[in-house]
């Protein structure tokens, strides 16, 4: 046993001389690293060929080998152990590992890539199940199991159950959408993966010791589960008919089952028959669920292993030892009777227990003799089985390996017309009892391939490598067991159709061919290199015995036996019957005697006379036996059997030909029925050839050596005398070439050019895009504001209407104030009259009387006075003084007419200041209706014009340009429309004192009218000023015209004592 360390290295070689045939341990790897300390695997996985594996180490390392290679690689370091591994996705470079941080990682094995990370559990995975697609994979833990889609790598359904249940593993039935889950309690449900609808449950024994399910293992078909735990008992219940069909005792060393795994055999159909039984003291046990007996065991004490993996095909074991090594075991050799232990006798306990009672479907495994067992209270037999004692020669003859009966085969064979076809290669391989010479086979492939056969693909081109390889390999060690085979041409022809049936099982394809040679090729090779003209006479014979016209008519035709009876012989029937009709005629040939085959031939030719009989041409014959034909060959094969059962003895081929005999064991049989001097002859012959080949070819190499020299000579004289015209040809072509490559770069730069413009035009393009995206946006604020400013003035329409309308109702209060004050003044001026008249009437009337009493007494006193002038100046005096009473009194009289004048005048003047107020007032009231209407009708054509200007960009470019420069145009002219309503305004204020319009223009303007929004606000919010400026001023005008219409009435006049 070969002890392989890969330490630290990342990739070579698993074992460095190849194990001996026969050994079961192929190579044992562990890893060391510093100071000899070992790193344990945990966990072992084999890809869906069984070739190949993968082993994960405490370290997190994960190593991939490839037995069939014999080599091995790190394929990823993930840092922390491994907990469960998984090597059969769809994607066969993938591969799945759970960490003990409870996530599944996805990796790539050839790019050591992190494919995907899935995440979800709480508790660490035990174990990975893959759908047998590869599409879907199922993670155990001990509390849930994830259901996964390995092509989005998502979750799809996930089991929780209570924690009083625990779950012990969830995986995919083979070959089935069935999902087992078992769980601690012992119950076993089975659920549709689609749908998740439980199909069954398997009911839980209520009678015996529970076993406390915790391994587990179905066979390849999906139809038998195995099932133990904490007891030497197995459980095995067929999932078909979901019952308990037996009870497996093991040995009583055996406590506790830890694993359950099923052999894989070629030949089982998938219904394994071999179960590996690992229990606590680390043996692994291998019993026959069937027979019940120990066939044979792995590990020991010592060497206890703790976990082991099958390959799928059943060839190859890797088992983690209790040591930490990995321990690649050849389950080929193990099965050998060398490794097998004493042959072990089964116990079957019966008895006449209840429905319920397992007793007696109860098998108990020994490995020694068994006592007989004493009678229970519940009447308990136990039965010895033993070979019966006698049996007949006849028997013997018929007994085949592995129990089988060649009579009872032929019997089924007959009744049925061909094997089935789970067992087919089971029953072949007991019909032509095949030694498996593991060792013989193995030092006739360590030959290599033989020379004859390494250019075979060039005559037979096969489309898969696998198949070219296996049936380059298998004629190899045909030719080195007997050196005829490398001369027979149509070797590949027979060989062929074994090899693709067996292809996955080279020896057993090698001892098929070696067999079916040795003995339904009898006398093939006597007439090598001709075709065996022997058997093909024999044919002929039989042909011509049960069919006689057939045979005349083929004689007429010129066909001999080479035409229609070789091309069937050496191919095997293969280019004339498909896979199904092929495998039932030779069910039938390997059970009949070797001259079967020939009956076969000479069966097939008569089933296909009648369209023989119509066919003339060679050509036509040929192509009949080198392709399918519409053919019984149930027919053909009753018809062989009949044509064997009436051929009479002489001439028979049984008579000729010998009867089966097999390979013998051990070691090859010498296979020299041929011509030795014709093939020792061509042998020489193709040496001598070969010889003379190499020397030939040793003379042309010298031959094109000298001519290569003379070439080369006569090639630099032509070069030497050339060379000057060449130069002067390379310069005028390198001028040329500057002048095309001016002109190029001329045309690139063009090109450039053109290039650029394009990217600015798109530039200036984009730019004009993203202005007119501006300008857009513009408008729209724009727009906003103008809305804004409509509702604005608006509302300062509204307010200046209500202020006006106060302002009206104010001076129409204050007209009727003055109204009042004019007549109350009047009134006062009128009672002023009346007593000032009254008072100068009584004053008048008293001077008159005075002057009348005067006149009276005027000549008295002139006279008195002449006589007394003291009295003359009195009286001189009194006249003086109403003189100047008399001018008083015109005075006064002159004042009180000018007062009535001025106070008329005032009147008029009152008037006159009322028509002019309501003047002002219905002035001012048109003013502001037409500003109104003015800015409306601004305002509508603004809109219009923003429209018009939307409508003018979008079509052109070159006109939203033109366009977008005309409001500040319009704003310019704006301005001096507005300084020129000002300056035409301004006298009009000063003439009439009414309210300034607003900001506009005169209607008789352009029609695309365009402002400024802050210059008309601005203007707006003068207006609004200078309009309440002049409101003020009107009433302080008002006011003091009031205050000096009631001044000269304040004065009083005064009066003649006064003057004095």
């Amino acid at each position: 046993m070969e002890v392989t360390d890969i330490g630290n290295k990342e990739e070579g070689k698993v074992w460095h001389r190849k194990p001996t045939p026969g050994k079961s341990v192929l190579a044992t790897v562990v890893r060391t690293v510093q100071q000899n300390k070992t790193v344990r695997f945990l966990h072992v996985a084999f890809d869906t060929t069984g070739d190949s594996f993968l082993a994960g180490d405490h370290h997190g390392n994960i190593y991939f080998f490839d037995i069939s290679r014999n080599r091995f690689r790190l394929v990823q370091r993930t840092g922390q152990a491994c907990t469960a591994l998984a090597f059969s996705l769809r994607r066969t470079t993938e591969f799945l590992v759970a960490l003990v941080d409870h996530t599944i990682k996805c990796f790539d094995k050839d790019t050591k890539q992190l494919v995907s990370w899935m995440r979800g559990h709480e508790g660490a995975v035990t174990s990975i199940s893959v759908h047998s697609s590869g599409r879907y994979a199922i993670t155990t833990s001990s509390d849930t199991a994830q259901l996964w889609d390995l092509d989005t790598f998502q979750r799809k359904r996930k089991l929780n159950i209570r924690q009083s249940v625990g779950i012990q593993k969830v995986f995919f039935l083979p070959l089935s959408n069935t999902i087992l889950s078992c769980f601690s309690d012992d119950s076993i449900f089975a659920w549709e993966s689609d749908t998740l609808f439980c199909r069954y449950q398997l009911p839980v024994p209520d009678s015996g010791p529970r076993i406390f399910y915790k391994a587990f293992a179905v066979t390849r078909d999906g139809k038998s589960l195995a099932a133990g735990g904490r007891s030497n008992l197995l459980h095995l219940w067929c999932l078909e008919s979901q019952q308990l069909v037996r009870v497996i005792q093991m040995p009583s060393q055996v406590r506790t089952v830890r694993q359950l795994e099923f052999l894989p055999d070629s030949f089982d159909g998938g219904a394994s028959q071999t179960l590996g039984v690992l229990s606590q003291d680390g043996v692994m046990r291998f019993i026959n669920i069937h027979t019940c007996k120990l066939l044979f065991h792995m590990g020991s004490v010592d060497e206890a292993i703790t976990a082991v993996a099958v390959g799928p095909n059943g060839r190859h074991i890797a088992a983690i030892m209790d040591s930490g090594s990995i321990n690649i075991y050849s389950a080929q050799s193990l099965t050998q009777d060398l490794n097998k232990p004493l042959p072990s006798r089964v116990a079957v306990v019966s008895g006449g227990g209840a429905g319920h009672d397992f007793s007696n479907i109860k098998m108990k495994v020994r490995s020694e003799a068994i006592r007989p067992a004493r009678r229970s209270g519940r009447g308990t037999q136990v039965k010895i089985l033993r070979p019966p004692a006698g049996s007949s020669a006849e028997d013997k003859e018929n007994e085949l390996p592995a129990g089988l009966n060649k009579k009872r085969l032929v019997a089924l064979l007959k009744a049925f017309g061909e094997f089935p076809a789970k067992y087919r290669m089971f029953v072949w391989k007991s019909l032509l009892c095949l030694p498996e010479n593991h060792a013989a086979y193995s030092s006739l492939t360590d030959k290599g391939l033989h020379s004859a056969f390494l250019t075979l693909q060039d005559k037979y081109p096969i489309k898969s490598h696998k198949l070219q390889r296996g049936l380059q390999r298998v004629l190899s060690a045909l030719a080195h067991w007997a050196a005829i085979f490398a001369e027979v041409e149509y070797l590949p022809l027979l060989s062929f159709p074994f090899v693709k049936l067996f292809q996955n099982n080279p020896m057993l394809c090698f001892e098929v061919v070696a067999t079916v040679i040795v003995n339904w090729c009898q006398h093939w090779f006597e007439y090598f290199p001709n075709p065996p003209l022997n058997i093909l006479s024999m044919a002929e014979n039989i042909l011509g015995h049960h069919d006689k016209e057939l045979l005349q008519h083929l004689m007429d035709c010129g066909i001999t036996s080479q035409l229609y009876v070789w091309p069937l012989l050496e191919t095997m029937f293969s280019e004339v019957l498909t896979r199904d009709e092929w495998l039932r005629l030779f069910d039938n040939v390997f059970s009949n005697h070797p001259s079967f085959l020939l009956m076969a031939c000479v069966a097939y030719i008569i089933s296909c006379r009648e369209p023989l009989l119509l066919c003339s041409q060679k050509k036509d014959f040929e192509y009949f036996f080198h392709h399918r034909n519409n053919l019984d060959v149930g027919a053909m094969i009753k018809e062989a059997y009949r044509i064997t059962g009436s051929t009479p003895a002489a001439i028979h081929p049984r008579t000729l030909l010998s009867d089966f005999t097999p390979l013998t064991s051990g070691q090859y049989p010498i296979f020299n029925q041929y011509p030795e001097f014709i093939v020792e002859f061509q042998s020489r012959e193709r040496e001598r050839i070969r010889l003379q080949e190499m020397e030939y070819l040793k003379e042309r190499e010298e031959l094109s050596a000298l001519r290569a020299d003379f070439v080369r000579r006569q090639a630099e004289e032509k070069a030497y005398y050339a060379q000057q015209e060449l130069l002067q040809k390379a310069e005028e072509q390198r001028r040329n070439i500057l002048a095309q490559e001016e002109e190029k770069l001329a045309q690139q730069r063009t090109k450039l050019t053109a290039m650029k413009r394009e990217l600015k035009v798109k530039e200036l393009h984009l730019l004009d895009a993203t202005r007119r995206r501006f300008l857009k946006h513009q408008q729209d604020l724009q727009a906003s504001q103008i809305q804004r400013l409509d509702q604005e003035i608006s509302r300062k329409m509204d307010q200046r209407e209500q202020e006006t309308a106060a302002a009206v109702q104010e001076l129409e209060v204050r007209q009727m104030e003055l109204e009042v004050q004019r007549k109350r003044l009047e009134q006062d001026l009128l009672k002023k009259q009346e007593r000032v008249g009254r008072e100068l009437e009584e004053e008048v009337q008293l001077k008159m009387r005075a002057a009348e009493r005067a006149d009276e007494t005027g000549p008295e006193q002139l006279h008195g006075a002449e006589s007394n002038p003291q009295a003359l100046e009195e009286s001189l005096a009194e006249a003086y003084q109403l003189g100047l009473e008399s001018d008083w009194q015109r005075e006064v009289l002159g004042r009180l007419q000018q007062v009535e004048a001025e106070q008329e005048r005032k009147r008029n003047l009152l008037a006159e200041l009322q028509r002019k107020s309501l003047a002002e007032e219905e002035k001012l009231a048109h003013t502001m209706r037409e500003v109104a209407g003015r800015k409306w009708d601004e305002v509508m054509n603004s809109r219009a014009e923003l429209q018009e200007q939307r409508l003018a960009w979008s079509t052109a470019d070159t006109e939203g340009e033109r366009l977008l420069h005309r409001p500040a145009a319009f704003v310019a002219a704006k301005g001096v429309n507005t300084a020129t309503a000002r300056s035409s305004a301004a006298p009009q204020r000063q003439e009439s004192a009414s309210m300034v319009c607003l900001n506009s223009t005169s209607p008789s303007g352009s029609s695309s009218t365009s402002f400024s929004l802050d210059r008309g606000r601005a203007l707006l919010d003068s207006s609004e000023r200078e309009l309440l400026k002049e409101i003020r001023e009107l009433r302080q005008k008002l006011a003091a015209r009031a205050r000096e219409s009631t001044s000269p009435s304040s004065p009083s006049v005064p009066t003649p004592s006064s003057v004095s």
